[in-house]
């Protein structure tokens, strides 16, 4: 089976809102954005990858967290989910917002405009910024995956790109219950909507509501 380019674990608004108004560096998800995912942080999963031992829910949220890491070889980003930095990186120490020893574990691709040398981390992750389109960091990543898939993380304009390309082969919505009301859309700019993608999965918990879109054909 080819390897496939996944979507996981994409926290959208009931009205289609990825992350709320007015972001900035303070508050890079936005006016009430945090609320997106505040299905996440009681879980198991999310106390095993932030460091704090046993405990948390498991059950069907957990599950959709821990599917989402599974079998991926490498991650690929938008330049907005790795940073606030905007233009040239002159010589910025950004290294991301996730610490010293961020939880991907091994290679991801950030798409930019600028050029900017590998970035190595603890733990095996290594940023590596993609200056000449979507394709070429998707080849990128499935060669540094050798023969796993490959996970796209975001930010909306970066999954746009790639709907838009016809790329992605699994799509995973957590549709949450709130009204943000503006901000930035996940399915802004399609021009008809996703196309070749159909409903694989439809399952809420008391939280979200799990919509999973497939590739037709796939699985």
């Amino acid at each position: 089976m080819s390897p496939k380019l996944r979507v996981h674990n994409i926290a959208v608004s009931v009205d289609g809102y990825m992350a709320g108004p007015r972001q900035s560096t303070e508050n890079p998800l936005g006016e009430g954005g945090e609320r997106l995912h505040d299905w996440v942080f009681s879980t198991a999963f999310w106390r095993h990858m932030i460091g704090e031992g046993g405990g948390g829910s498991t059950g069907v949220d957990n599950d959709f967290l821990e599917r989402g890491v599974q079998g991926i070889g490498a991650t690929i980003m938008g330049r907005n989910m790795f940073g606030p930095i905007r233009g040239p990186w002159d010589g910025s120490d950004w290294k991301g917002w996730w610490g010293d020893n961020p939880p991907y574990h091994h290679p991801v691709f950030v798409l930019t405009h600028h050029p900017q040398p590998p970035i190595m981390m603890e733990g095996g992750t290594v940023f590596n910024f993609v200056t000449d389109g979507i394709e070429a960091a998707l080849e990128q990543a499935f060669a540094a995956a050798d023969g796993a898939d490959v996970r796209l993380g975001g930010g909306a304009s970066a999954v746009q790109q790639y709907l838009r390309a016809e790329l992605v082969d699994d799509l995973h919505l957590a549709v949450v219950p709130i009204l943000l009301g503006g901000g930035e859309r996940l399915f802004e700019n399609l021009y008809g909507g996703p196309e070749g993608l159909q409903l694989a999965e439809f399952t809420p918990s008391d939280a979200v509501a799990h919509v999973r879109f497939v590739r037709a054909g796939g699985t």
